[in-house]
């Protein structure tokens, strides 16, 4: 008999192809049942051998693509994308529509197929121009097919010390899952895994939170890897990378989330 307490959630890890590191880390972790999925960066110019190695990487997960519009060098033109605060008050509607266009045209490339899922690096997905994206490049695919989609953040089981920052992030998502739902895509959420980490030793508390408080169906992001010189070179979140890669392939975990009723979604047989 089913467990009435049980809850199942999709854990993701965002990033993968932003290193050789991150990558690595998240194969392991997906061969090893610890995670649900993983979002794809497919902008960097390594993009291919990431790519390789995650189609022969033996598990049940989704495979998402993680929209990435700040920052770096854009796949569509070559040259740098603005930072999150420019492109949240000063945003090219044509220019963004390319550059999603062309990271998912390299997705298709080197899968064959659509994306499981379509999200945002920073949350880029929650944006007025990639919601019109979204709407328009996958309006003629019947629901069953389109990519689903990261929903909007709740507080429930936010740290107290992000909780602004996840209040910001709702903002931002502010229409967002019932805009797309009237749009045909089933979104999923309410999104977790906001915490400090800045912090040592912040991640392992906030796991514990997550696994005793997110809802039934949310999506817990995170972020493992093993920090290497290209990682160092392109982001400033490395060092708790190392943090989260350990408490997700610790003995303790899987019995952590046995002892919650808490089950890891995974891709369809």
């Amino acid at each position: 008999m089913a467990d009435p307490g049980a809850r199942s959630i999709w854990l993701i890890a965002d990033d993968y192809g932003f290193s050789p590191g991150v990558s690595e880390t998240i194969r392991t972790l997906l061969e090893a049942g610890r995670l649900s999925g993983t979002g794809c960066m497919t902008l960097f110019d390594d993009w291919r051998d990431h790519a390789r190695a995650l189609a022969a990487t033996d598990g049940r997960f989704v495979i998402g693509m993680h929209l990435t519009l700040t920052d770096f060098a854009a796949l569509s033109t070559g040259r740098t994308m603005p930072d999150l605060k420019r492109l949240l008050t000063d945003h090219d509607v044509e220019a963004i529509g390319m550059e999603a266009n062309a990271q998912l045209a390299r997705f298709r490339e080197s899968f064959g197929r659509d994306p499981d899922f379509i999200d945002g690096h920073q949350h880029v997905h929650f944006l007025p121009p990639v919601r019109q994206w979204l709407a328009g490049r996958f309006a003629d695919l019947p629901t069953a097919k389109r990519p689903w989609l990261r929903g909007a953040p709740t507080l429930r089981a936010a740290p107290a010390l992000v909780k602004a920052k996840v209040i910001v992030a709702r903002l931002l998502a502010r229409g967002f899952d019932a805009e797309m739902r009237r749009h045909g895509f089933v979104v999923e959420g309410p999104l977790c895994g906001f915490y400090d980490w800045r912090r040592p030793g912040a991640f392992a508390r906030a796991l514990d939170l997550f696994i005793d408080r997110a809802p039934d169906g949310s999506v817990v992001m995170c972020h493992p890897g093993t920090v290497d010189d290209v990682l160092r070179r392109r982001d400033v979140f490395t060092d708790a990378r190392n943090e989260e890669r350990d408490a997700l392939a610790s003995e303790d975990f899987p019995q952590r989330l046995e002892s919650a009723s808490l089950r890891l979604k995974r891709a369809a047989s």
